[in-house]
């Protein structure tokens, strides 16, 4: 294969925290700075690097916060909170790629962009929040954000626990200056945590406002590659590939597949939606979205491997 002209690197958890689930901040910074290395090497293939990220343990953590204060100050919306961390992971992260850059002679420098995701106010996942957030309550507590117009579910023996809608991106709005600061020969650091999910009220942009609610980050990493035009999507996890009959004596790692035969394992129920779903969903969406895409799932460790062949992880192509 030649090699990408424009790769968008999607980082999942495990390269936001320790490796016990720690996310103190040095616990983070340590974390990120393994990332980061793998990152630079990726820059090093010669390609355009865009590089996005999660934000569970740090909304978790904001969420904490809000909590705790509420007595005091009034707790900020969902959508001020995933602004919040992609500002902290956002300068955390770019900190991190300079040293490695420079450590590698590589000339490249980094921009994080606070990145706004577009969702229909129409989504039926507004009508039926589901993605669970925060930490689990009891009633009485619960009780006090519900009357601040929160969703909160009874989760049985752990207590309760604020669900928050997960609508669709469509649209990237910050995308344009993603584009312009990779040509301008920036490694972007952007739609962290899926985005900042806003509605328009009006018509193209003209009346923007945040909505409480959670994007899933692989599918604005897939939506965002293909409005970049981007080659390549590598989306990083905690495996060196895609498994298929998980946690059967018959698992087997899924290598370089079609989006139809990777579709089929999905529609057969191979990938729990808790998990692997959006992952295998995101790649098949951008492999999807335009001729000679490719998108690899696969460990973080293998991603400069993952950007230069077909050799690692699971590869899907039309």
């Amino acid at each position: 294969m030649t090699s990408p002209r424009r790769v968008v690197v999607a980082l999942g958890g495990n390269a936001m925290t320790g490796p016990d689930g720690s996310a103190t901040p040095g616990a983070q910074r340590a974390a990120i700075a393994v990332a980061a290395g793998h990152v630079a090497d990726v820059v090093a293939t010669g390609a355009e690097v865009v590089v996005t990220h999660g934000n569970g343990p740090q909304v978790g953590n904001l969420l904490v916060k809000n909590e705790l204060a509420a007595h005091e100050v009034p707790p900020v919306p969902l959508d001020w909170n995933v602004a919040q961390t992609q500002g902290t992971i956002g300068f955390t992260v770019v900190d991190e790629l300079d040293a490695a850059l420079a450590a590698r002679g590589l000339a490249q420098r980094t921009a994080a962009l606070v990145t706004r995701t577009l969702v229909d106010a129409a989504d039926p996942g507004f009508g039926e929040p589901t993605k669970p957030v925060g930490r689990f309550l009891p009633r009485e507590r619960a009780q006090q954000f519900i009357d601040l117009g929160q969703t909160w579910e009874d989760r049985g023996e752990k207590g309760w626990r604020r669900v928050v809608a997960s609508p669709e991106p469509r649209s990237v709005l910050d995308s344009p200056a993603v584009r312009a600061l990779t040509g301008a020969g920036f490694v972007v650091v952007c739609a962290g945590g899926g985005g900042i999910p806003v509605v328009d009220d009006g018509q193209d942009g003209a009346a923007l406002r945040g909505v409480e609610a959670v994007i899933d980050k692989d599918l604005t990493a897939a939506l965002m590659a293909a409005e970049l035009e981007a080659d390549t999507l590598v989306i990083a996890t905690d495996v060196d590939a895609v498994m298929v009959d998980f946690g059967t004596p018959h698992a087997r790692p899924l290598g370089r597949v079609s989006t139809a035969e990777l579709q089929a394992q999905a529609a057969a129920g191979q990938f729990a939606r808790g998990s692997m779903g959006p992952k295998v969903d995101a790649a098949l969406r951008f492999a999807a979205s335009g001729p000679g895409r490719r998108a690899v799932i696969t460990s973080l460790e293998h991603i400069a491997d993952a950007v230069a062949g077909d050799s690692v992880g699971t590869v899907v192509t039309a």
